[in-house]
């Protein structure tokens, strides 16, 4: 098997939308009462963000960095968070509905813009039309074999119950498989050839469109294994260059072997970056709050985030480590700097590690300007209307690294390799087409010296970046770090 993922990924720096916390474009009537759009964020609410407003933010974006975009569910649903489509085949029209998508992917493109969408296909919603067909006709419904069924529901001898409470849901209550028990999330059954059609058939119709790629919700959870990789055949038929990124939370090297996805969502490397930038201070009862940070986020010191870093690189396929979507926070975890403990210091270190490791980083919406927030819902606040001077100070070291990444080939493209580590320090020296780059940082509260080989560093130069503090190179060989500091060594050429 080749793997191939597209060449345009390794140059990409994504922006994660959770469409209705974005911005409001007023060009979307409200159909009635919305949440107010500072007030803090519910599970149900709506600010009614939409895809126009999306469109309205792209040269702000651009003039951040950013040339990707990945949004969060946009088809038609009855949640704010819209992984319960009801509608497959239409933009919600909360959202502005296909024809905001349309402005929103031609300005995109126009910009040099990326834009991968949010595919849930292990599950739908309860408004979904052939689960609404089920619950009109019941067995009688040619649909009834889209969906996992009780044997009673199947026999005629029960109907279904589909609007039980959330905590008081299962299969032999509700009398059909549901995601997690969510009885507003029907699982489909992906192997019934009508209903496996229909999926393949969306993927293709918004490739058509003239969307780039697809993050897969919840992989794992669908239960035929030949659903995945007749979807990649299917998928890049349509468009060869497509980016299929699997929502995976841990390492798993089976699923990018060059026949299901592309990349996993690197949530792996990116609880390696906060546990380290952490310096030791972490915000345990919002981690607590988040099932996989809870279980493996640690404070690590320089030389254990150093061998973290090396076994996630040497775990997969070197293409397949330069096309990896990189991630210290999504609308599923606590915000990173509330992980952080709030510390604008630790979340300008973690964020230039995102920056300078292999693959293709992605910042939250608002992580630029250093939103704090809990687990959900918290962590989907809007969009501030009004950032402060400090907020957009981070934006400017955001901004700044993000440049620097692009200009210099070393810092998004090659190897890494660990030049040093000492007690909260590491040096991670990168390497691409004969260009060199050296990062070093301090996330510890005293400063460190690391001794480094002269011929790693040797014609580099640091960078001029608005850290907390910044590191300096002394004698050839020395890499001076004060607390909580950074220092980026490139060529003086650009590449």
């Amino acid at each position: 098997m080749t793997v191939d993922p597209p060449a345009w990924v390794a140059d990409t720096v994504f922006y994660q939308v959770f469409p209705d916390r974005l911005a409001r474009s007023g060009r979307v009537p409200a159909p009635g009462s919305l949440e107010p759009w500072d007030a803090p964020p519910t599970t149900t609410g709506f600010k009614a963000g939409d895809l126009y407003g999306v469109a309205d933010r792209l040269d702000d974006l651009a003039d951040l960095g950013i040339n990707g975009l990945y949004l969060n569910p946009i088809f038609r649903a009855a949640s704010n968070h819209r992984y319960n489509a009801s509608d497959y085949l239409a933009v919600d029209p909360l959202l502005g509905g296909d024809d905001a998508l349309r402005t929103l992917l031609d300005r995109a493109h126009d910009r040099g813009m990326r834009v991968i969408l949010d595919g849930v296909f292990n599950h739908a919603g309860r408004g979904f039309f052939p689960f609404q067909h089920l619950l009109e006709n019941g067995i009688a419904s040619p649909y009834r074999d889209w969906f996992y069924l009780h044997p009673d529901v199947l026999a005629g001898r029960r109907g279904i119950d589909a609007y039980r409470p959330r905590g008081e849901a299962s299969f032999d209550l509700t009398g059909y498989a549901m995601w997690w028990n969510v009885p507003s999330m029907p699982k489909l059954r992906v192997e019934h050839p009508p209903a496996r059609e229909y999926l393949f058939g969306v993927a293709e119709h918004w490739l058509r469109f003239g969307i780039d790629g697809w993050r897969l919700d919840v992989p794992a959870d669908v239960g035929d294994p030949t659903f995945w990789p007749e979807f990649r055949q299917r998928v890049r038929a349509v468009r060869p260059d497509a980016y299929l990124v699997g929502e995976i939370w841990r390492e798993s090297p089976e699923w990018l072997l060059g026949d299901r996805f592309d990349a996993l969502m690197n949530y792996p490397l990116g609880l390696a970056i906060l546990g380290f930038a952490s310096g030791g201070a972490l915000d345990h009862g919002a981690i607590a709050g988040q099932v996989d940070y809870a279980r493996f986020l640690r404070a690590l010191d320089g030389r254990a985030f150093g061998n973290r870093v090396r076994s996630l690189v040497e775990l997969y396929d070197p293409a397949v480590v330069g096309a990896q979507y990189n991630l210290i926070g999504s609308h599923d975890t606590p915000r990173a700097r509330t992980v952080l403990a709030g510390d604008v210091a630790a979340l300008r270190l973690a964020t230039l590690l995102l920056l300078t490791l292999p693959g293709a980083p992605a910042i939250y919406y608002g992580d630029e300007l250093a939103m704090e927030g809990g687990p959900d819902p918290a962590c989907r606040r809007a969009y501030p209307t009004a950032p402060d001077a400090g907020a957009i100070a981070h934006r400017s070291f955001v901004q700044a690294a993000i440049r620097a990444r692009r200009d210099h080939r070393a810092l998004r493209r090659g190897t890494v390799e660990v030049a040093a580590a000492s007690g909260p320090a590491v040096a991670l020296a990168r390497s691409a087409d004969g260009e060199r780059a050296l990062v070093a940082v301090n996330s510890g509260r005293e400063p460190v010296r690391l001794d480094v080989d002269p011929g790693l560093v040797a014609g580099l130069t640091a960078l001029d970046l608005p850290v907390v503090a910044a590191g300096r190179l002394v004698d050839g060989r020395v890499v001076e770090l004060p607390e909580q500091s950074a220092v980026v060594l490139v060529q003086s050429a650009p590449g």
